[in-house]
């Protein structure tokens, strides 16, 4: 049983380790719960028990715009649903605070995931690489 929860509680070395794993890269000390409350209309919580199964960050412009960053799930949890529980409960949340628009990028692997099971749509975007 996993629950998620809009705006839920985390510590960062909790969500530090989810993304470590997620994009495979070193342990970071990255201060999330700052950055979220911060810059965030909010994000969700993916548990089963006290674990921290699942993560994602929903950015916004501060008006009718939302982002969806940073969707992350435990190798273990993942092809479960959770990914797909989680951007549902980002879409409830970013609809819940009047947002006309949730906007998402992803890696060309994560067209399946984004298009046929989270019911995005392809449209035409641009890129500056920084």
């Amino acid at each position: 049983m996993v629950d998620y929860e809009w705006r839920g509680r985390f510590t960062n070395a909790e969500v530090n380790a989810l993304h470590a794993e997620g994009f495979e890269h070193r342990l970071l000390d990255d201060d999330w719960w700052g950055q979220v409350a911060r810059h965030s209309l909010g994000w969700v919580c993916a548990r089963s028990g006290p674990e921290l199964v699942g993560f994602v960050n929903v950015a916004w412009d501060g008006g009718v715009h939302a982002f969806v960053l940073d969707t992350l799930v435990t190798a273990a949890h993942r092809r479960t649903g959770v990914g797909r529980g989680l951007v549902a409960r980002a879409v409830e949340g970013a609809r819940e605070a009047r947002c006309e628009w949730l906007h998402v990028d992803f890696d060309d692997h994560l067209v399946p995931f984004y298009f046929d099971s989270c019911g995005f749509r392809p449209t035409p975007a641009g890129l500056i690489p920084l």
